[in-house]
């Protein structure tokens, strides 16, 4: 791929060399021990420096560990704080100390911690026995907000379970011990006492009022009326003060709640109506601290909006856009409602912090996993440097933008990563890597995550392989009228899309008809086990945490507002039920050789899917092979895993393709 000159200047923003001049090895699934994954942007009141996340793939403890960071903000000094400890939620106090939560054991409560910025040894302020989720400052400092659920405290005990939406992977059941309440906590003397604690609702995401006076959050409650809507409630920040109910809303898929600086309205995301709960694009609005009155800020652009931030002068509001293979920073100011892009170019922006004026994030573009960067004048500047060293051994593939028609007209975008010295010509063994959600894209970003479409098209395309990346329909960034487009009628306009991308490869002379593979994991697992049962062309297929009947995965998912508001209880949409679980019922027009892989804990997708598919086509004796990684959720922590999972990606598309 040539580069334009924007991308070279980015690229050389980055302090990276452009694609065409390196010369490297292949990325290798032993490259997990050497990522740096870089999360949870933050930064200083006074704007001076930011603290982010680092998860590191630990080889000797065979543990995912993650180091907390400080840099300056003219990136002159970056160093790991809170050694020994795994650390999350960091945040900096109203002085400009800074705090996370950390464990000192492995199987102990993780506490709050405080922190100066310049080398001062941390201090423990909670003392609880139960389990922090996250907290919330005040702006005085002498009170900290506790998100907290009760731990497990001496012999197991058996789960009573009252809750509609009763599951959730890594949570588990949701019994009413697991559901948050909000504690206050006293700096100085480390005395905690309960605020809201109303035991059928879950509280989260609270937020003083920048005069300390009142503190707001969401509450969800756990019967059926319930699901798919926060409840905003303000209360006084004391010990017996009751709740007010604001507004209430369709849960986001992100949630984020901010008092405006002048403390009279708050910022919230938004979602949709409950029978297009899985294909929301977030959208922001404001509503009046005291009436609760809504105002629609983002609904003009019909795309899904992330990690919004108040300006410090509280005339607008920033967040970073998702558009069509990019995700770029905007602000909407308040005044005029217009709504202006602060930045473009290739990066893609995945977070957002400002203040005093400064505004750091975190960008990422093609082959340049995530790093920080200040925004300046529409320009980035690097402020981390996590993933330099390796990435500059690599040489990995070139990226382009495709575009082509699916079967009813509907054009579809995506991307192709071609493999380094693609000849142009030559037709190549071509793998359909599909992503999940279907919230979510293919775009130009690089996040060293468990799973992650764009890395691992990155490895297989170092392996020599071109991979397609297609933005099928159900996905996010082309509006919600292409995202709700396959409600309750899975596997069909997707798998037309994807098919439709393949057909244009061979078309256009790059893939080899003849050596064609798909994969992906989540929903993009369960979209590999609807292309295999629809297409038989492909010689080789990865299904990850996939399922074919959807029928066997009503109740035992995580998904029953979805299950119940889109298609309707089986009882009543039997024979939709049964339409949408057409790779199980129809498995022996499957003849693709199948590798299913999954984590024993997964109450996203259970492992239930892949070993009724795998059991399916080990019976109708069409080559299958299951691997199961115990102790693992939907997403992969034990790096060992993450290693064994990239090679035997490689190793069973080698088998059939090579």
């Amino acid at each position: 791929m040539r580069l334009t000159r924007l991308q070279t200047a980015f690229a050389l923003i980055l302090g990276l060399t452009p694609l065409a001049a390196l010369a490297g090895r292949p990325l290798e699934p032993a490259d997990w021990y050497r990522f740096r994954a870089v999360s949870d942007l933050q930064i200083a009141p006074d704007g001076r420096a930011v603290a982010y996340l680092v998860t590191r793939y630990d080889r000797a403890s065979d543990q995912s560990l993650r180091e907390l960071w400080l840099a300056d903000w003219d990136g002159r000094h970056a160093a790991a704080r809170a050694h020994g400890l795994s650390a999350s939620e960091p945040r900096f106090s109203p002085d400009g100390r800074l705090s996370y939560l950390a464990a000192r054991a492995q199987d102990a409560p993780a506490q709050l911690w405080l922190l100066g910025r310049h080398g001062e040894k941390p201090r423990q302020l909670s003392h609880v026995s139960d389990e922090i989720e996250s907290y919330a400052w005040a702006p005085d400092g002498r009170h900290v907000v506790l998100v907290m659920r009760a731990g497990e405290h001496g012999q197991p005990q058996p789960q009573v379970i009252d809750a509609y939406h009763f599951k959730e992977d890594v949570e588990g059941y949701l019994t009413a011990e697991s559901r948050t309440h909000l504690y206050l906590l006293d700096v100085a003397s480390g005395a905690c006492q309960a605020l809201a604690a109303d035991p059928a609702r879950a509280d989260s995401h609270p937020v003083f009022s920048p005069d300390g006076r009142q503190l707001a959050f969401i509450g969800n409650g756990s019967a059926r009326a319930s699901a798919g809507r926060d409840e905003i409630y303000l209360m006084d920040p004391r010990p017996g003060a009751l709740p007010r109910l604001l507004l209430s809303t369709w849960s986001p898929n992100n949630h984020w709640l901010s008092f405006s600086p002048d403390g009279r309205q708050l910022g919230f995301l938004q979602g949709e109506a409950l029978r297009y709960n899985a294909y929301i694009d977030d959208s922001l609005a404001l509503a009046d601290a005291g009436s609760g009155a809504v105002r629609a800020l983002t609904a003009p652009l019909d795309r899904g909006i992330y990690s919004p931030r108040f300006t410090s002068d509280g005339g607008a509001v920033m967040f970073a856009v998702e558009d069509d293979g990019r995700q770029y920073p905007a602000q909407v100011t308040l005044a005029s409602g217009e709504i202006a892009p602060l930045a473009s170019g290739p990066e893609v922006i995945k977070e957002l912090a400002t203040a005093a004026g400064h505004t750091a994030v975190l960008a990422s573009h093609d082959s340049q996993p995530v790093e920080v960067f200040a925004l300046e004048n529409g320009r980035l500047r690097a402020l981390s440097a996590q993933n330099r060293a390796l990435f500059a051994e690599l040489t990995l593939g070139s990226l382009e933008d495709i575009a082509f028609k699916s079967r009813d007209g509907t054009e579809i975008h995506g991307q192709i990563v071609k493999p380094p010295g693609y000849e142009s010509g030559r037709r190549y063994p071509t793998l359909l890597w599909i992503h999940g959600g279907p919230q979510g894209q293919d775009d130009h970003s690089l996040e060293l995550e468990a799973y992650g479409p764009p890395l691992e098209r990155l490895l297989f395309a170092s392996h020599g392989y071109v991979v397609l990346a297609v933005n099928y329909r159900g996905g996010t960034g082309r509006g919600a009228a292409f995202a709700h487009a396959i409600a309750a009628d899975w596997g069909h306009l997707e798998v037309e899309d994807l098919l439709a991308g393949v057909d244009w490869a061979v078309r256009e002379g790059i893939a080899d008809p003849e050596r064609l593979g798909v994969g992906g994991w989540s929903y993009g697992g369960l979209l590999t086990d609807y292309a295999i049962a629809s297409d038989t062309r492909f010689k080789a297929a990865i299904s990850g945490a996939g399922s074919g009947d959807q029928v066997g995965m009503y109740g035992t998912d995580e998904y029953i507002i979805e299950d119940d508001n889109e298609i309707g209880p089986p009882w009543r949409s039997t024979e939709l039920w049964l339409k949408l679980s057409y790779p199980f019922f129809h498995a022996d027009r499957i003849h693709t050789p199948t590798l299913f892989l999954g984590g024993d804990r997964d109450f996203d997708v259970p492992i239930g899917g892949g070993e009724q598919m795998y059991q399916a086509l080990r019976s109708l004796e069409v080559p299958a092979q299951l691997v199961v990684y115990p102790g693992e959720y939907h997403t992969f922590s034990r790096p060992s895993f993450l290693v064994d999972r990239w090679q035997r990606y490689l190793d069973w598309m080698a088998r059939y393709l090579r």
